[in-house]
């Protein structure tokens, strides 16, 4: 049986383990909390992040990161995209040799605009062929409620992504591989700053035609990016890039999107902030992606727009009339 270790007991990465033990795999879970982990391990729920879930019970739970580790084939990293460094810093240490890593986070280091592979890579002194993305069009509840799903598993060795396919491949959950590890990254961190946007939208009352603007203006953008850092355009296209654009900017289950709502109604950021309970991965990441793209020579307006939003305190109603005043190009562009 498939050893697995999951570092993070938030919503999706307790969802992830289900999948994971829905596939056949042994899964031990990594939290922080000893109480969240009792819950796990003796009512078989996480009351905190999936209530009413039960879990499968081929997954375990522990507060140590050393008993999570030991003979996992495959270490998947669930936790906020901001404080990997630091975590992977204690736990890569503890991991047997070989031992894929994989990333379900969606974001961009602030300071260095490095994607988590590359932080992974670093940190964890591993080479790219031991590092896996996944990512795709995933709202954590509906992957636990078992609904029909489908991921992308990015790695630079596509042996290794077949691997990670074979080991998270369900009757309601189904991934494909993918070589382009840029592409497939990129589309999951920009998305979410997308879908901010799109919140703010939602939340100033703007109608369905702005929304398709933003989402399509967005995956522009994030194209642009890509093809600058050597990303396949057609990975875009796909369940990495329009897939989970289309998902997290639709859904009133995504963290961004109802973000961004609360924002667009005239909540200010320490108000939405203190109302969210989870992490909202945009926020930080705006500035990150925003920093990426200046490194690269890539104009990004909705990015930046929301970036003055969220950290400059620009009113939404403005950043709109300076959006909409921009001169006229083609579409191409």
């Amino acid at each position: 049986m498939t050893r697995c270790a999951v570092y993070g007991t938030g919503s999706w990465g307790t969802a992830f383990a289900m999948v994971l033990a829905d596939a056949g795999c042994e899964v031990t879970l990594w939290g922080r909390r000893p109480a969240l982990v009792d819950a796990i391990n003796n009512g078989r729920t996480n009351p905190d992040y999936l209530p009413g879930v039960e879990l499968p019970a081929s997954v375990r739970a522990t507060t140590d990161p050393a008993e999570a580790a030991r003979g996992a084939e495959f270490a998947v990293l669930a936790v906020p995209a901001q404080t990997l460094r630091g975590n992977l810093a204690e736990w890569a240490p503890l991991l047997p040799e070989g031992t894929v890593l994989v990333s379900l986070m969606k974001g961009v280091e602030l300071g260095t605009a490095k994607r988590m592979s590359e932080v992974i890579e670093e940190v964890a002194k591993v080479p790219a062929e031991q590092v896996a993305v996944l990512t795709g069009p995933n709202l954590a509840r509906e992957v636990a409620a078992r609904q029909p799903a489908t991921a992308v598993v990015a790695c630079a060795d596509e042996a290794v992504a077949r691997r990670f396919q074979t080991a998270c491949h369900t009757a309601y959950f189904r991934p494909y591989t993918n070589t382009d590890v840029v592409g497939c990254e990129l589309g999951g961190a920009v998305k979410n700053v997308i879908a901010l946007a799109v919140g703010i939208a939602t939340g100033m009352g703007l109608g369905d035609n702005a929304k398709a603007s933003l989402i399509t203006r967005g995956l522009a953008e994030t194209t642009r990016l890509g093809l600058a850092m050597g990303a396949d355009a057609r990975t875009f296209a796909g369940l990495a890039g329009m897939g989970d654009l289309v998902a997290t900017c639709s859904s009133p289950l995504s963290r961004n999107n109802t973000f961004g709502t609360n924002l667009g109604r005239g909540m200010t950021l320490e108000e939405t902030i203190a109302v969210t309970k989870q992490t909202a991965e945009g926020v930080k990441s705006c500035e990150s992606v925003l920093d990426l793209a200046r490194r690269h020579g890539v104009e990004m307006p909705l990015t930046e727009t929301v970036v003055e939003i969220v950290h400059e305190g620009k009113q939404p109603m403005a950043a709109l009339k300076d959006l909409m005043a921009r001169s006229a190009k083609s579409e191409r562009h």
